[in-house]
Parts: C-alpha cells; sequence; structure tokens
C-alpha cells in the first residue's frame, strides 16, 4: 500500500493542483472558463484532475451528436486509452456512414472494422504508399518546397497560409499524382471533408453541405485524373501510377472507382493534419524560449533526428486532435479487475483521451516536463491501433521538414498581437504570422 502510495500521490497531487487553478479561474471570471477549456492548456487541466480521481467516466449525455448512440464515456489514464482502442471488436469506428457521402456510395478503409475489405484496401495502399518512399521521394520533396517557400518570406511569414498548408497540397500532385487546377481549392476542400468527418461531432448543416458540396468536386477531380492517366500513361513514379499498375495485375478493390476512393482518403487525411502538427507545434516552441533554442540550433546544425525529436515533443503538447472516440457495439467492461472497472454499455460513444495519455505520470516519466528523446512509443499523436493514421511515417518526416527553414532563422519570433497566434475561428490553424531576422 506505502509503495503504491508513493507511485500515485504525484498524480494525486498534480490532479489537485489542476483542480485549484480550474477553481480559481471561475472564482475569478466565470466567463473564461469556457474559452480555457477549449485549448489544449485547459484540457491538460481538466485531464489531470480526471485522471488522477474519475479516471473512467460514464454519463448519460450525448456529447458527440453527429453520430448515433446512448451516452458518454471518458477515459483519460493510457491503460484504458489503449485497451479501448486495441479492442476493435469491441469499440468500433463510426465513420462509415460519412465516409459513404464523401465517396458517394463506398465505404473508405478509415471507416471499416476488421474484415477482408480493411484488409484487402490497406494491403493494396501500402503496396502503392510505401514506406521507403518517405526518405526517397517525400521528405526530400518537401523540404525542398519548405525551403523555397521561406527563402523568399522576407522576415514575415503566415505559416499555415504560406506554408505548412501549401506544402502537402504539392505533395498531392507530386507523390500522389494528382495534379490540380488551383491549389487553393484543394486545401479548401480537404479541410471541409476532414472537418466534416473527424471534427463535427454534432452534425451540423454548416459544416456537412460545403463538405458534400467540396467532396463532389473532388470526386470529379480524381476521377478526371484517373482517366487522363489512364489515357496517356506516364513513367513519374507516384501512387496513382501505382495504383493503375496494380489494376493492371488484376488486384481486387483497384478498380476505378476503388482507386479513386482510396486516393481521396488519403488527400482528406493529409492536408489539414500537417499543417495543424506544424503550426501547433512550432506555436508551442514560441511559447518556449528554451526549447525553441534547442530547435533552432538542430535546424542550423542540420541535425534531422534531433530537430524531429523536438518539434514532436513540442506536438505532445497540443496534438491534432485531444481525444479519439468509438462507440461500444456490445455491452462490455473495461479496467476490469481494478477499482477503475466501468461497466460501458452498448451503444456508448467512448472518448478515449489521447492527449491525457501522454501526460499519465504511471506511463510516462515526468510527462509535464518538455524532454525531447522520449521513445516513439510514448507519443499518441496521429492515433493508435489498427485505426492509427495510414500516413504516419509521411507524418513525422514532413512536419519537422517544413518547419526547419523556419527555426533556422535568426529573431525568430511572433507577430505582434493577434497577428502572431493562432487564428481558432476553425478547427484548423488559418493564420499565425512569425518575424525574423532576414
Amino acid at each position: 500500500m506505502i509503495r503504491a502510495a508513493s507511485i500515485h500521490l504525484p498524480m494525486w497531487g498534480a490532479g489537485l493542483a489542476a483542480a485549484f487553478r480550474l477553481a480559481g479561474t471561475a472564482i475569478r471570471d466565470r466567463a473564461a472558463l469556457a474559452p480555457l477549456l477549449g485549448t489544449a492548456a485547459g484540457q491538460r487541466e481538466v485531464f489531470a484532475v480526471l485522471r488522477a480521481f474519475w479516471p473512467n467516466l460514464r454519463v448519460g449525455r450525448k456529447l458527440v451528436t453527429a453520430y448515433d448512440n446512448t451516452g458518454t464515456a471518458v477515459v483519460t489514464r493510457r491503460s484504458e486509452v489503449t485497451e479501448v482502442l486495441d479492442r476493435e471488436a469491441d469499440f468500433a469506428v463510426v465513420y462509415e456512414p460519412k465516409m459513404r457521402a464523401i465517396t458517394a456510395g463506398e465505404n473508405f478503409f478509415l471507416g471499416m472494422q476488421d474484415g477482408v475489405d480493411y484488409q484487402r484496401d490497406t494491403s493494396s495502399m501500402r503496396l502503392a504508399a510505401r514506406r521507403d518512399d518517405v526518405a526517397r521521394i517525400v521528405q526530400p520533396f518537401a523540404a525542398e518546397e519548405a525551403a523555397a517557400i521561406v527563402a523568399v518570406a522576407r522576415g514575415t511569414l503566415d505559416v499555415p497560409a504560406a506554408l505548412t498548408r501549401r506544402v502537402p497540397a504539392r505533395l498531392v500532385a507530386r507523390y500522389f499524382g494528382l495534379p490540380y487546377d488551383s491549389e487553393e481549392t484543394l486545401i479548401d476542400q480537404a479541410t471541409r471533408m476532414f472537418w466534416y468527418l473527424f471534427v463535427d461531432l454534432k452534425g451540423e448543416e454548416s459544416v456537412s453541405a460545403p463538405a458534400l458540396a467540396a467532396a463532389a468536386a473532388a470526386r470529379d477531380w480524381i476521377d478526371a485524373c484517373i482517366a487522363a492517366r489512364k489515357a496517356n500513361p506516364s513513367a513519374q513514379d507516384d501512387v496513382l501510377g501505382r495504383c493503375l499498375a496494380l489494376q493492371a495485375a488484376g488486384v481486387p478493390g483497384m478498380d476505378d472507382r476503388g482507386i479513386r476512393n482510396n486516393l481521396i482518403g488519403l488527400v482528406i487525411g493529409l492536408v489539414p493534419t500537417l499543417s495543424k502538427a506544424a503550426t501547433q507545434a512550432l506555436s508551442q516552441l514560441l511559447d518556449r524560449p528554451d526549447a525553441l533554442a534547442m530547435a533552432q540550433v538542430a535546424a542550423r546544425a542540420g541535425d534531422d533526428a534531433r530537430l524531429a525529436e523536438i518539434v514532436f515533443e513540442a506536438l505532445r503538447f497540443d496534438p491534432v486532435n485531444p481525444v479519439i472516440y468509438r462507440r461500444a457495439v456490445r455491452d462490455t467492461e473495461i479496467a476490469r479487475g481494478t477499482w477503475r472497472s466501468l461497466r460501458i454499455p452498448k451503444g456508448t460513444m467512448v472518448l478515449a483521451a489521447n492527449l491525457s495519455a501522454m501526460f499519465d505520470s504511471l506511463a510516462m516519466e515526468k510527462p509535464e516536463a518538455f524532454r525531447p528523446g522520449r521513445p516513439w512509443g510514448d507519443y499518441m499523436l496521429w492515433g493508435y491501433g489498427m485505426h492509427a493514421c495510414f500516413g504516419g511515417w509521411i507524418n513525422r518526416a514532413v512536419v519537422p521538414a517544413m518547419l526547419k527553414p523556419v527555426l533556422a532563422k535568426q529573431g525568430l519570433r511572433r507577430a505582434e498581437g493577434e497577428a502572431g497566434r493562432i487564428d481558432g475561428r476553425t478547427p484548423f490553424p488559418a493564420n499565425m504570422t512569425v518575424l525574423f531576422d532576414d
């Protein structure tokens, strides 16, 4: 008991301290509490309280209304977060209806449970989008594009608008093999579809209507790219070309419609994810002078491995998403045999708090400290388990590659006022201007 208490004491202390800070904010200015809880810093405070005293919590209220469910459970300790995400047979992804709306009929593997179709499509796309492409094609291209953008910035750069949305969009043409007429249109379409699929938890018409219009246009665009490539075969080594080679070999699921659906899913996942991750990581570094200095030393020295460690440690404090949601497909239980055990009725929407899991002192050493070089397994930046981000290896290469030329600049700092902060009008950073000595 003494040993158990000594292990848990830091967690209890952190939970109490966070509770007092939240209570103090509410007492001083109740109106300030809601905006605080909309930030990663505020969410970390709430999760600290829950991890300590109510790590697994179920309420009757439906916090997610975009999908059918019977209530909500929140799990905050790493042990239960990974348990939920590992137990695919009990806790299912819910995206299928929206995936079918995006594709006008078929599902995409992000919306599938484990089965024949899921294994077929993911296996085929791993042959088309190969892991060794990252070092050979993706990272060099992203680094070159980012360097060119920063080189002409002349001392001021709107990071998402000028850099972190543009580089992924150009990867769509170069690596996926999907040329487009308008970079702005591609960025807008991918962002609206991602918002609709993964971020809109209320099912709002103001989100779904433009997203479905974007999806229709994206389907036409990718269909046209497929038709054009088949009519005029190219020697360019890209994902579309490999998909068509698989089609010619008679691989199941690689008909034109299947190729289009897989590619639209990859486009949706690429642009908004990379832009948001890079912008939020840089913002965290700008708030930490010592961490920023470390990152700048690594960037100027060309130490890409060290730079990546620093960037992803920064992203841990404000990841792309703070929770991953699943729906219970049957009555079940989590944390069985512990005091934290919780019965989960069928239909419950379970919010697995990956942000919280990355600050669990029972699973990580000194989680509140900024410590680059943590084992990669400590991070849950793009999901976990079977449905972890398909492009995770791309993310790991492109995010630091985009930020490297910015971080190498002398005198890097935020622009004054709101211009230097992330524009929070939507779930995706639209603007954040930095200044540097040109």
